[in-house]
């Protein structure tokens, strides 16, 4: 019972840990949005078209670029089809004698029919011994996620999720919504900025 509790309490901490990358990425964007729109937008430009020009189309982007991280964050990671998985006669037999070649007879015969072409170095079936399974062209098993991951790209702290199948496209979206993003903050604040810090503008915001 103790144990179990004591196991029970590390997985909530692993997981509160693992979404501390998510936490921090949030942060940075709402101050971000803090930032630009009353800051620069509401704060320090003058003309009233100017600031409804910037804002126009600033929303777009921060929401594009939103739905495409929560999106790649929260889509369940795509897992081999069931076919894949050793029957339950075929993995008695390949439990039983660990030996190379039965190993690869078992395989070898689970494996028929099934859209297969990568192999091992060695010429073998991919197997999986964690997940008892016969693995998909490109698919890995992911440590931290405990599972094979169709098409597994890599695990990114920084969506607390596995780059995959299922979110790969989302990813992408992502890394280019945030490049528009962080491009057009940049453009539309440059003049403020290096106003800011020439002399003359310290001055003047001294004085506001």
């Amino acid at each position: 019972m103790v144990l179990k509790m004591a196991g029970r309490g590390l997985s909530i901490c692993f997981a509160v840990f693992r979404s501390l990358p998510v936490v921090f990425i949030t942060a940075v964007i709402v101050w971000s949005y803090y930032a630009y729109v009353f800051q620069l937008c509401l704060f320090t430009m003058q003309s009233d078209v100017e600031k409804i020009f910037c804002l126009i189309f600033y929303h777009p982007l921060l929401i594009l670029m939103m739905w495409a991280y929560w999106k790649t964050i929260f889509t369940p990671v795509a897992l081999p089809p069931n076919e894949f998985c050793l029957s339950s006669d075929d993995l008695e037999h390949f439990e039983s004698d660990p030996s190379l070649t039965n190993r690869k007879e078992v395989l070898t015969h689970a494996a028929i029919g099934l859209p297969l072409l990568c192999r091992t170095p060695t010429g073998e079936v991919r197997f999986c011994d964690k997940c008892k399974a016969i693995k998909p062209d490109r698919a890995h098993h992911c440590s931290v996620c405990s599972a094979c991951i169709l098409k597994m790209d890599h695990h990114c702290p920084w969506v607390n999720n596995c780059v995959g199948y299922s979110n790969y496209k989302f990813f992408i979206l992502f890394l280019g919504y945030a490049l528009l993003y962080s491009l057009y903050s940049a453009l539309t604040s440059l003049q403020y900025f290096i106003s800011f810090w020439s002399v003359s503008g310290r001055v003047q915001y001294i004085e506001i």
